[in-house]
């Protein structure tokens, strides 16, 4: 792909960004055009200001430390400024309903992101709020990682159209929306997880009709080896995400044979990258070898979410 010098990428066809799935791929090329374009005016002290005057309001149900801050950061580098609200510190924790806050936040900022739980309660506030809700992560999905992703990708291996992307462990929100960027971009997915925790049915039977029409492949499977074999791409997720803590005995087991080693890198492609969207847990999920090893690009890719978040502001809040 070649960088664009627009300030601002082709018309977006969706009011808000809650699933990797609501996107055209066209869509995510032109965003990943500008994300490369964005970051190459940052890196040389010329970014553009087309959100001067703007506000995003920010809605964390949960902790963050790359997605906050990069959309933070992503606003004051173009001109506008944020504002972050912690759900319990609203009156949304004393019984405001979340169809007044909705409303009533719009008449004061320019868009929201929100990061919940439940990818329901995400889709309330995409009904009732009239400005763009783009989402900052659900149990469901994380699209605006994993659109960072897919340019980390494109960055290291030129391309994604055939390309064999292996994610390994908990089939999770991060696994859904790769199965879809996957799918629509025309990358071949394979998920190798233990029975039990395998990425949602719908998703993947989706997943598999869009990639046959990409001419892309989607796999799950319980071996772990067989997913890796041959991947341009290996990546992985924590195995305890947030408010899974109770789980924390049965899932160490359940995964262990599916942590990122040496044993599994070898099987892999010799150019293969190594992903992680952070945070990591050494020694669980993957190796402290590997994480920090020459194939990791994991720092690169945290990089990457501050050009992507920027791109998505400007895509959605630029109006």
């Amino acid at each position: 792909m070649s960088p664009t010098t627009k300030t601002r990428p082709s018309q977006r066809s969706v009011k808000d960004l809650l699933t990797i799935a609501s996107l055209s791929a066209q869509h995510i090329s032109t965003l990943i055009k500008h994300a490369r374009t964005l970051q190459k005016k940052r890196r040389a002290g010329r970014m553009p200001r087309p959100l001067l005057g703007k506000t995003l309001g920010l809605i964390f149900e949960k902790p963050s430390t790359r997605t906050r801050v990069s959309f933070e950061a992503g606003m004051n580098q173009l001109g506008g400024q944020s504002l972050f609200l912690e759900s319990e510190k609203i009156q949304l924790s004393r019984g405001e309903s979340l169809a007044d806050t909705a409303q009533v936040l719009s008449r004061y900022v320019h868009g929201l992101v929100v990061r919940t739980f439940d990818q329901a309660t995400l889709e309330e506030w995409a009904t009732h709020a009239t400005i763009p809700v783009i989402n900052g992560l659900t149990d469901q999905c994380h699209p605006c990682q994993i659109l960072a992703d897919l340019f980390t990708i494109i960055e290291k291996k030129k391309r994604l159209k055939g390309l064999k992307l292996a994610y390994v462990g908990d089939g999770n929100n991060v696994t859904h929306s790769l199965l879809e960027a996957g799918a629509l971009v025309g990358m071949h997915v394979s998920v190798g997880c233990p029975s039990g925790y395998e990425p949602d049915q719908k998703i993947v039977e989706w997943s598999m009709r869009e990639a046959a029409k990409h001419h892309a492949t989607i796999d799950v499977t319980p071996d772990p080896i067989e997913a890796v074999k041959n991947a341009d791409v290996l990546y992985t997720d924590v195995w305890i995400s947030m408010g899974q803590e109770r789980e924390q005995k049965r899932r160490l087991k359940a995964l262990s044979p599916y942590q990122l080693n040496e044993r599994l890198l070898n099987q892999a492609k010799p150019d293969a990258i190594v992903m992680h969207c952070l945070p990591a847990h050494r020694g669980e999920e993957i190796s402290t070898e590997v994480l920090d090893g020459p194939q990791s690009v994991v720092l690169e890719q945290a990089e990457n979410r501050l050009d992507m978040q920027n791109a998505i502001l400007i895509d959605w809040l630029a109006r």
